[in-house]
């Protein structure tokens, strides 16, 4: 909605005029109300628009604080002139028609006027402004050679955009020898084609009968990865990069790699270096190591032969005779070696010394080498040659009597023997796997023999029993010892015999040693049988194995303890790695 607003003169001469007559209007509620619907109406259009003094339709969707006029502007209604460019600041600029002439002279003159230039003779400029080159007599003196005036330009005022207007001042008809030219071109160009039909000499039906069409079909026809074609325009744009190839700056994200340089696309140095992978593993180690491989080095050796060969008055070339080339390249080592061979043989012939040459090598002489060799902080090698091993002066590896091991290659009991058929008796015959069982049975029986004796009456029951319900049993036990020593004190007491209370001291340590004896054997054939079973569960199945099959929540008691360290194998031991084939 826009207001009208009168300047301040009209306002107070207004309220003046109101105050010696009439009472001044003030818009009541309704008005404003009205006025409000009046703009719902014309922003929704259910009311044609505003129109200004000129009779153009105001937009209602403009905001109040752009449709407002200033108080000073003096509108007295809707208008929107005030947002328009007032014509009192609007500047003539010079019209795009007008320009500065180019390749203009002025006249020359052929004897020297006054205020004309005393350097070059042209009206125009003075002499400190003449850009021509000063002279040793000037035009003022001798008039000659006095130059074309100077052609007064002039003064254009050009807007922003006639300023930077590169067509300022172009003549068309300049382009028209360019358009005869080509116009030209074509016109020889069909009559030649012309001439050819005339003669016969049409091209057959499978080839194209112009350079353009046969350009088009091999554009079309290219199939390469990262390359554009575009027949209309005739080119084939190829990118700098397949874009199926790892980008060279993703091959290594360490910033203290090798340098990118995003310009040209180029990664000089290998970008693996230092990560323990060598050049010939990698597919990309560098644009400097695919430039120096192959043959690109023998290929520069060969140019710089033909520029020296060149410079020497052969004249030969790389590209058109390179088989010529290669020919005298090896004609000229072949020379040189032999000269280098006959210099040497002269010098050795006229001082000697030819025996000082026949010297075996330095390793030989001096047990040195210049092999170099790399070691770890651990001892292992990282760079260099593998240390050879060193062979002891006894034999190894030899089997007597069809054995497949060597003698004290297995241990048991203190005795050493086969450990491919457990023989014990050394330079005895190999008897394999039966040997093997016959002493396993062994073994066996003289293990169930003590048993035997030292079991209890039912072997299953003893068998059957699990850690807990030992260890339980034991507790009983340590609980009646206890109770025993009570008693003895007792009776100790009352005794008074001091030798009878020794002997009875006496005996009992001794039972007690024994008690010791016998459990210390029970753990140590417990601990036999545990191992078995556990070796027996190991080599079965997974699916087959039970759920914590091999778990046993059970404190070992001070005989267990010391069966293990009994039958522990010592890795100090010459003879451990034997110990688990037994």
């Amino acid at each position: 909605m826009s207001t009208p607003s009168a300047p301040l003169s009209t306002i107070l001469r207004s309220k003046h005029e109101e105050a010696e007559g009439d009472e001044p209007k003030k818009k009541t509620r309704e008005e404003w109300k009205k006025a409000k619907e009046l703009e719902e109406a014309r922003k929704a259009g259910t009311v044609p628009a505003a129109v200004d003094e000129e009779g153009k339709d105001i937009n209602p969707h403009i905001p109040q604080y752009i449709s407002t006029a200033p108080w000073y502007f003096g509108s007295q209604g809707p208008t929107l002139k005030h947002q328009r460019p007032q014509p009192e600041k609007q500047k003539s600029f010079t019209h795009l028609n007008e320009h500065y002439t180019r390749g203009i002279k002025g006249t020359t003159a052929t004897r020297f006027r006054k205020g004309a230039c005393e350097n070059c003779g042209g009206m125009g400029h003075k002499k400190k402004e003449c850009v021509e080159r000063p002279r040793k007599v000037g035009a003022k003196f001798n008039a000659l050679n006095i130059a074309p005036d100077d052609v007064m330009l002039p003064t254009l005022k050009l807007d922003f955009d006639g300023k930077r207007d590169r067509w300022n001042g172009f003549d068309p008809s300049e382009y028209t020898a360019v358009v005869e030219e080509h116009k030209k071109i074509e016109e020889f160009k069909r009559q030649i084609k012309a001439k050819k039909l005339k003669e016969g000499e049409e091209m057959s039906d499978g080839e194209p009968e112009d350079d353009d069409e046969d350009e088009d079909k091999y554009a079309e026809s290219v199939d390469m990865p990262g390359t554009k074609v575009d027949s209309k325009q005739r080119i084939t744009v190829r990118n700098l990069r397949i874009r199926e190839d790892t980008a060279k700056y993703l091959r290594n994200l360490d910033p203290n790699s090798a340098y990118y340089d995003p310009k040209t696309r180029s990664m000089r140095d290998n970008p693996y270096k230092d990560t323990g992978r060598k050049e010939e593993e990698v597919d990309f180690a560098g644009e400097n190591f695919v430039r120096f491989t192959g043959d690109t080095v023998s290929q520069a050796k060969a140019q710089l032969f033909a520029w020296d060969a060149y410079e020497k008055g052969v004249d030969v070339s790389l590209q058109a005779e390179p088989t010529k080339l290669e020919l005298l390249q090896m004609q000229f080592v072949e020379k040189k070696e032999e000269f280098k061979k006959k210099v040497s043989d002269d010098l050795l012939e006229k001082y000697g010394g030819k025996e000082h040459l026949d010297v075996p090598p330095t390793e030989l002489l001096l047990g040195q080498a210049e092999n170099y060799v790399e070691y770890s902080r651990h001892g292992k090698i990282i760079k260099g040659a593998e240390r050879q091993t060193v062979c002891s002066k006894y034999e190894e590896d030899v089997y007597h009597g069809n054995h497949t091991s060597v003698w004290g290659s297995y241990w048991k009991d203190g005795m050493w023997g086969y450990s491919c058929c457990h023989s014990f008796v050394k330079n005895s015959y190999c008897t394999g796997e039966a040997g093997k069982q016959v002493n396993s049975v062994s073994d066996m029986s003289a293990l169930g023999q003590q048993a035997s004796t030292q079991r209890p009456s039912s072997e299953e029951e003893e068998n059957t029993k699990t850690l807990l319900e030992m260890h339980q049993e034991k507790k009983q036990k340590k609980k009646k010892k206890k109770t025993d020593k009570k008693k003895k004190k007792k009776k100790e007491s009352s005794s008074s015999s001091s030798s009878s209370a020794s002997d009875s001291e006496s005996d009992d340590e001794h039972k007690k040693e024994e008690k010791r004896k016998k459990k210390l054997r029970e753990a140590l054939i417990r601990a036999k049988l545990e191992e078995d079973a556990a070796k027996e569960v190991s080599a079965m199945d997974d699916r087959k194995r039970g759920y914590n099959s091999m778990y046993f929540n059970k404190a070992p008691t001070e005989e267990e303890i010391e069966a293990y360290q009994m039958r522990r194998q010592r890795e100090d031991d010459p003879m451990s790695a034997f110990l688990g084939k037994g």
